[in-house]
């Protein structure tokens, strides 16, 4: 049998928003009076990226290696999490290529973080930061974005077999 050279995976997360919490997207702690809610920091955008580098990989999703009734990943770095999935991916012979994402949410203005963010991922993942796209849009005030309730993120990976 043989197997694909080249793998693209598509992760997605969303998380409600709670007044006090730190925010905190690709690793970055966003200035923000409502931070993210989730078991581990909450960071949708990391999150989202693994969910991306697994579903390429074939090995399941976030959920799976990280179960949320673990008290092991409460409250846990979700750079932690990437690091230990990019290992695993490796280990099962792929290398990343291109990580593309889309945050969703419609405060704050996430550009200024956006560099630090791309660097953050680049690192973690053994890339440079032209290889990691991140942009950030709202939804106009439309749904539970736009309602300031929660934010999402969408992200694409793009993996190659080692030779």
């Amino acid at each position: 049998m043989t197997f694909p050279r080249t793998r693209t995976g598509i992760g997605i997360d969303i998380h409600r928003l709670e007044e006090g919490g730190p925010m905190i997207l690709g690793g970055v702690q966003i200035p923000n009076e409502y931070g993210l809610v989730g078991h581990s920091d909450g960071d949708v955008l990391l999150h989202a990226v693994i969910d991306g580098f697994l579903g390429a990989a074939n090995l399941g999703d976030i959920g799976a290696h990280f179960p949320s009734d673990d008290p092991v990943y409460k409250g846990i770095s979700s750079e932690i999490l990437l690091e230990t999935v990019f290992a695993l991916v490796r280990e099962k012979g792929w290398n990343p290529m291109f990580v593309d994402a889309t945050i969703v949410a419609e405060k704050p203005r996430l550009a200024e973080f956006v560099p630090q963010m791309k660097l953050k991922i680049a690192r973690a993942i053994n890339l440079t930061q032209e290889d990691v796209s991140i942009k950030a849009t709202t939804t106009d005030g439309l749904g539970y974005v736009g309602r300031g309730e929660g934010v999402s993120c969408h992200a694409v990976v793009t993996i190659q077999r080692s030779e």
